[in-house]
This record gives structure tokens, C-alpha cells and sequence, in this order.
């Protein structure tokens, strides 16, 4: 099964509200493609992102709420 990309051009991107600096997180593109959610780099709006599906990115930020991730 091939998996298609969604169309990112069309995405509104939103930072993290916890950023201390505004210029150096993640930026999300949630609630806008069904079964996925888009991330990048805020420092780089250009660059390549990803898309992990809503359950996979569910689960990591689940996990680190919960401290579970170690540095």
C-alpha cells in the first residue's frame, strides 16, 4: 500500500504554546489532515516535515507528559 503525502502548501501552521523562545520549537499543523498530523522545524518553515499518523503522534506526546522518554 502506498501511503500518499498530504498537500502541505495549504497548511496552518501553529507553534507550541509552551515555546520559550519563539523561534525554536516545533511547529503543527493539526486538525487539518485526517489521519495524520504535519511537523517541522519552526526555524526552518522551508525545510522537510514530517507526518507521523494521529495515533503514533498521540502516543509520543502522551509519553512524554508522562516523563516517560529519557534524555
Amino acid at each position: 500500500m502506498r501511503t500518499v503525502r498530504p498537500d502541505l502548501s495549504i497548511a496552518v501552521w501553529r507553534k507550541s504554546s509552551r515555546s520559550i523562545n519563539g523561534n525554536d520549537c516545533v511547529e503543527v499543523a493539526d486538525r487539518q489532515f485526517p489521519g495524520t498530523v504535519p511537523i517541522r522545524d519552526s526555524k526552518n518553515p522551508d525545510g522537510p516535515a514530517i507526518t507521523p499518523t494521529t495515533t503514533a503522534w498521540s502516543t509520543f506526546v502522551t509519553a512524554v507528559a508522562n516523563g516517560d522518554l529519557s534524555a
